[in-house]
């Protein structure tokens, strides 16, 4: 399945026009240091570039989880806070918000702290019914630092969020979907890959164009008011209208066959 690696802490598979990046630090739960931030964003770059990739999914690798968070031991001692500053990468987590292409998580074992700050970024998550999820950041006498305090609100409604975020309290796959955190729920903890594979086929067959257009309209739209948000719908569907893509869909539709789409 795998096609080439970034080094060794992160992994690229592509099968069909799914691009998988595999977070592949199986001994530590996937745990986030400074070569997995940089990779992650490397291979990000590459796959939402690459034209034969319509959907980009992030797991992790090994058996215990798709990422515990940061990894304490790569942590600076650094006891000067300019010092702690100028050692953080800033805003790697935000590379997702400049993916056009959607990009999935499929979620399996703990994702915690950073590890859900990462699925969240992503523009859907399905768990396999065996995951845990949670933000314990608090008991260690701080906050989420990757996005978790401005997206997990934005994802489930503030109360909740205030709740999983107080308490740093962890949930399990089920309450994850009911409150929303999750998109949808793998039917076994062994079908996850396979399930997320056909999901993402079946997104990645609809037109380039469409996809970065939606996602681009439900996210950035969500920043603005109810009319400035309508005002960009229209607008980018007002764009599509003349692609080829939307021609030879009605064409299709009307001859009863499958669209061929050329991306344009």
């Amino acid at each position: 399945m795998a096609d080439g690696a970034i080094e060794q802490t992160v992994q690229i598979e592509r099968v069909n026009r799914v691009g998988w990046i595999v977070l592949n630090r199986p001994g530590q739960i996937n745990a986030i240091n400074p070569a997995l931030r940089l990779e992650v964003t490397q291979a990000l770059e590459q796959l939402d570039s690459d034209p034969e990739m319509g959907v980009i999914v992030i797991r992790g690798a090994g058996e215990r989880g798709f990422c515990a968070g940061a990894d304490i031991k790569a942590q600076s001692d650094a006891t000067s806070l300019p010092t702690l500053r100028a050692g953080m990468t800033p805003g790697w987590i935000e590379a997702l918000d400049r993916v056009r292409k959607p990009v999935i998580a499929a979620i399996h074992g703990f994702c915690l702290g950073g590890g859900l700050e990462i699925a969240m970024a992503c523009d859907m998550r399905i768990a396999a019914p065996s995951a845990v999820f949670g933000l314990p950041e608090t008991s260690l006498g701080l906050i989420p630092g990757g996005g978790g305090t401005q997206r997990l609100p934005r994802i489930v409604g503030l109360g909740r969020a205030l709740d999983l975020l107080l308490t740093g309290e962890r949930i399990d796959a089920a309450e994850a979907h009911r409150i929303g955190l999750v998109s949808r729920l793998a039917t076994a903890g062994d079908h996850l890959i396979d399930e997320v594979q056909v999901l993402a086929e079946r997104i990645a067959a609809k037109p380039a164009s469409a996809l970065a257009y939606v996602k681009e309209a439900a996210r950035d739209g969500l920043e603005m008011d109810l009319r400035a948000g309508l005002k960009l719908e229209k607008d980018l569907f007002v764009l599509l209208m003349s692609t080829d893509d939307r021609r030879e869909a009605a064409a299709a539709f009307k001859e009863k066959r499958q669209p061929v789409f050329t991306g344009r």
